[in-house]
């Protein structure tokens, strides 16, 4: 954590408080979307919802820059805490990203540790969507410095497909901190006298107090399947994803948006219509409305479910996620069949 400054009496003045809070407070992010977005509109909404979940206010929320893959640029890092401390916040806590929720970008980790020790910046990695790929031995290298995080977030959910939910905060601590933040000791639920290991008791730890118990799902599932078995999951989602890349690039009509470097193929279908028409000024607004009349048509054709969203400057385009294990090439074989199909009359 980073050393504030001492706090002047606010005299019980609300628009008082609030404003020290605006300054003395400043949460640096990843804008995980490639240079001259809106901050406002692409940082991941999650980040902002807990500035303002914490009475710290969005305006809390530093934008920093990525490039074009969407990967946070340390440089730019410096750069903002460099800006933040100059206007007077107290920056204390960088939120990187290790598989962002379109490109699926995995932030430079090791130069972004270095960044915040540096500063004594408390960094958290989101991990949720791509930090089961520590399970493999192949593909582990994209969160080289995560050891360095002093805490994680990990959904086992998504890409191991654990049953929902299943999600996990992983802490450097080792001073019971949660219990430190959110503890409140109520002896008619908590009691210390117990004839166990009251550190067992877990609920006083969380903000909600009663909740599913997650772990349990995860643990069933990696007794059943093992850290091979897990570890298989993972390497198949990235072969299946190679797969279709592949099998992309040798069609007419299919554009990669860019190449993956996770298991999010992003792509557009060109129709027939706008084939070789990259030039015409209306080409990106006409392309624009091709991924949303598919998307209608596959629900109710009940074929098939692909996501489909505008990133940054580039208009809609398709976000093929490959983490069910079930999936074969067939499949992956089938979505291009179907796009074809489905869109050869526009």
């Amino acid at each position: 954590m980073a050393d504030s400054k001492p706090l002047f009496s606010l005299d019980g003045d609300p628009v008082a408080a609030e404003a020290l809070l605006r300054d003395v407070f400043g949460i640096v992010v990843d804008e995980v979307i490639r240079k001259g977005t809106s901050a406002s509109e692409k940082c991941h909404y999650s980040i902002k919802k807990g500035a303002a979940f914490l009475g710290l206010g969005t305006d809390s929320v530093w934008i920093v820059k990525t490039d074009e893959r969407g990967k946070m640029m340390p440089e730019d890092l410096e750069r903002q805490i460099s800006l933040a401390e100059a206007e007077g916040a107290v920056p204390f806590l960088v939120s990187a990203t290790s598989g962002t929720t379109v490109l699926g970008a995995f932030d430079p980790l090791e130069a972004i540790a270095d960044v915040c020790q540096r500063h004594g910046l408390w960094l958290h990695v989101d991990a949720a969507w791509g930090g089961s790929v520590l399970l493999s031995q192949t593909h582990r290298h994209l969160l080289d410095g995560i050891q360095r995080a002093d805490s994680v977030a990990w959904n086992p959910h998504k890409l191991l497909a654990a049953g929902l939910q299943c999600s996990a905060l992983l802490l450097r601590d080792t001073s019971n901190l949660l219990r430190r933040c959110h503890g409140s000791q109520a002896s008619y639920l908590f009691q210390q006298d117990k004839f166990y290991d009251v550190a067992l008791d877990t609920g006083d730890k969380v903000v909600q107090c009663g909740r599913r118990v997650d772990c349990l799902k995860l643990w069933l599932m990696w007794k059943a399947q093992g850290g091979q078995g897990l570890e298989w999951r993972v390497d198949r989602a990235f072969a299946l994803a190679w797969y279709l890349v592949e099998e992309l690039k040798k069609r007419e009509g299919f554009e990669l948006v860019i190449e993956p470097e996770f298991v999010n193929v992003c792509f557009w279908f060109v129709p027939p219509s706008l084939r070789g028409k990259q030039e015409n000024p209306d080409y990106s607004e006409r392309l624009a409305k091709v991924a949303p009349v598919l998307k209608e048509r596959m629900v109710k054709e009940g074929s098939m479910m692909i996501g489909y969203q505008p990133h940054g400057t580039r208009c809609n385009f398709f976000r093929m996620v490959v983490a069910n294990p079930a999936l074969t090439r067939a499949d992956m074989d089938f979505l291009l069949n179907e796009l074809e199909r489905l869109g050869q009359d526009l």
